[in-house]
């Protein structure tokens, strides 16, 4: 038998081909617009609603809104309270989750083919008769004051909060928590649930993403079928302030007796659907967003400072920026910002060959395993719709990354890497780190308090 030789790394045996079943697109009778991809190798079916009802609506002194009226809507619908709706979720083996995020609340249903028609009409019920009564309310609403309590005590969590709001400042909506803080929270009545719901709970403000075991002719009837009652309203939308860079600053959050320090540092970005998109994924990659990268290798593997450290571009529909998130040991907290600002610096004066065509691989290979659930296809076509990419986009998403050039990824860091217009947060003990902060003359370095 021929022995393998463990020694020698094996190479890759042909180039990666993926092409995503066709996206067909339609409206419903009622004109909800509809993404469905056809895939028949389980009897499953997964529904993503995708409502344009995000935190970014919430009012100013109610912040948190949008989160507990996606909390709300599923206690109680129809016929049923809410634990008779959810063991009817259950009896039929259907999964039913609600969410919020910065730009949207999203409603996801998972189901057997068999039980599809029940399954939906228990959806659109949710969705179009919610109760919204006081007891729920009390109930959903001490849950998120005590989940805000709860994640006073998480550093990591209060970084993350903290350096959003440094980045867009106060009078951007997404500078707030989803969650909210406990005063916004507390200003939060049933009655503001029920007017949030009436305001953005609007087939106009709707998309529904269908991915699984149906032909496009059974789908319209059905959906036809279960939601024609459900009639379009004129929906309302909101204008962003953008805000802008600035020289760069040090931040720090005092948490008495903390052993670590988070760490963020990034700025304000380029938009997803700049031209250069496909440029920021590979240098990114490059800089901090795989295990190999230079940020990681630096204080991970050389420094030993971290179990690991990151980078990312961090989208959202009417904004973006860019971050390097680590947790490193007190003593260890200026060395580590120090040297992330050098990396930064560095990757503006130019990536390597070997290292683009290791991004390229990495990122090439494993975007295919994007797509083999239901739900994973289903949450790439509700990105698809966020950012309104074209129907080709994952189709032609191989070639174009195949096609980018050392030149466009080292354009790509002049245009959107700035070491000297970077928001740098600390969360961690001010009597072990503040003079470590300072002895980096990066600038003044500001004690804050967080929320």
């Amino acid at each position: 038998m021929e022995q393998i030789n463990r020694s020698v790394k094996p190479s890759p045996t042909n180039e990666i081909d993926f092409s995503l079943p066709e996206i067909q697109s339609f409206s419903l009778d009622n004109k909800l617009k509809v993404f469905f991809v056809q895939k028949n190798d389980l009897p499953i079916l997964q529904l993503n609603m995708i409502v344009n009802a995000g935190s970014k609506f919430d009012p100013d002194d109610k912040k948190g809104l949008a989160n507990l009226t996606s909390m709300l809507i599923d206690e109680g619908a129809g016929n049923y309270n809410a634990l008779e709706l959810s063991d009817e979720f259950d009896t039929l083996g259907s999964n039913f989750n609600v969410g919020a995020s910065q730009d949207n609340i999203f409603l996801s249903l998972q189901t057997l083919k068999e039980y599809f028609e029940r399954s939906l009409d228990l959806f659109s019920t949710v969705i179009t008769k919610p109760h919204l009564n006081q007891t729920d309310f009390d109930r959903e609403k001490r849950k998120v004051l005590i989940k805000i309590l709860q994640l006073k005590d998480e550093p990591d969590q209060i970084a993350d909060s903290a350096y959003e709001y440094l980045i867009f400042g106060k009078d951007n909506p997404y500078s707030s928590s989803t969650l909210g803080e406990e005063k916004s929270v507390n200003n939060i009545s049933n009655e503001d649930i029920k007017l949030f719901y009436d305001l953005y709970f609007k087939l106009d403000n709707f998309a529904l993403i269908v991915v699984g075991d149906s032909s496009i002719n059974e789908l319209k009837e059905n959906l036809n079928l279960l939601l024609a009652k459900w009639q379009p309203k004129k929906t309302i939308d909101i204008s962003i302030n953008k805000t802008v860079r600035s020289k760069t600053q040090i931040f720090l959050i005092h948490k008495e007796g903390a052993v670590q320090s988070e760490i963020r540092i990034g700025h304000l970005s380029s938009e997803r659907n700049e031209d250069d998109y496909y440029s920021k994924i590979l240098l990114n990659n490059i800089l901090g967003g795989q295990f190999s990268s230079r940020i990681n290798l630096n204080l991970r593997e050389n420094k030993g400072y971290t179990y690991g450290a990151s980078s990312r571009f961090n989208y959202y529909k009417n904004g973006a920026h860019f971050i390097v998130s680590t947790s490193v040991g007190s003593e260890n907290t200026g060395n580590a910002v120090k040297e992330i600002v050098n990396e930064l610096h560095s990757i503006r004066k130019g990536a390597e060959q070997k290292e683009l065509d290791f991004a390229k691989s990495s990122t090439i290979r494993r975007f295919p395993s994007n797509f083999e659930t239901n739900k994973q296809i289903a949450s790439n076509l509700t990105a698809k719709y966020i950012f309104s990419l074209p129907d080709d986009y994952f189709n032609n998403y191989i070639e174009k990354i195949r096609s980018i050039s050392l030149e466009e990824v080292n354009q790509a860091a002049e245009k959107n890497i700035f070491p000297e217009e970077s928001i740098i947060l600390i969360v961690g003990d001010k009597n072990k780190v503040f003079s470590q902060l300072e002895n980096l003359n990066l600038g003044e370095v500001k004690q804050i308090n967080y929320p």
